[in-house]
């Protein structure tokens, strides 16, 4: 889980964010580009990650998978899909795609097909249930980013530079409750207002425990409760 700094620092981030594009993303649809880019810069590092570990554990310290070329990346394709269930090629991960983010005058295009790989990368596959249509929500040229592609792409860039700045250190030092964390406060953000009866899909996790714990009183046998609106299961001490 993330600790109360990682915690504090996502909340601000997102916050700031929110910030820059209010007024041009709903509430409802600002909480899927900020959870897909977060998506998206994780499975981006956490594959880097765990290319480069296998490469300094060889000796190859110096090895940065990031910097490969894409040809020679391909050549590792079928067992890092094998391995890991998805491959994005070097050109294509979250911190070289936002180095080019300002410049990019096709941005939003650069998103488009990066996602489709991503997804495609699973086909055929174990994992292919689990990558199919992941992006689909991060619609890549809506009107609401702006009306003209170098509005829409000058938004996305700023999106994507907002969640690269989020100080979530290092992957091996966080890991994908961080999601769960940042869902839970976009959600809380904006449940009551998204027009879309977001607060029928949104039991704020203190009313979880708290109807729990009204639930349980005088039971000494149990210690989980699945809580089936937001599907989480809460774990505590009931004597």
């Amino acid at each position: 889980m993330p600790n109360n700094n990682q915690r504090e620092e996502l909340h601000r981030a997102i916050w700031s964010i929110a910030d820059d594009l209010r007024g041009a993303v709903d509430g409802w649809d600002f909480k899927n580009y900020v959870l897909g880019t977060m998506f998206y810069r994780y499975i981006s590092e956490d594959l880097t990650y765990y290319i480069n570990q296998g490469e300094w554990d060889a000796g190859n310290t110096d090895f940065d998978y990031a910097k490969m070329s894409d040809d020679e990346a391909e050549e590792a394709r079928e067992g890092l899909v094998n391995e890991k269930g998805y491959f994005i090629l070097p050109s294509e991960l979250f911190s070289n795609v936002c180095s080019r983010a300002e410049k990019d005058e096709n941005l939003n295009e650069t998103l488009e097909k990066v996602f489709r790989h991503i997804e495609e990368s699973a086909s055929g596959t174990e994992s292919e249930a689990d990558f199919s249509g992941l992006f689909d929500d991060f619609d890549v040229n809506s009107n609401k980013l702006g009306n003209t592609v170098a509005q829409r792409n000058k938004r996305l860039a700023k999106l994507l530079i907002g969640i690269r700045d989020m100080k979530l250190g290092s992957i091996s030092d966080h890991d994908i409750d961080a999601f769960g964390d940042a869902y839970e406060y976009l959600m809380s953000m904006y449940a009551s207002n998204a027009g879309k009866s977001g607060g029928e899909f949104f039991t704020p996790s203190q009313v979880s425990v708290l109807l729990t714990k009204l639930g349980t009183v005088g039971k000494t046998s149990i210690n989980k409760v699945y809580e089936i609106k937001t599907r989480y299961l809460i774990q505590f001490n009931v004597a």
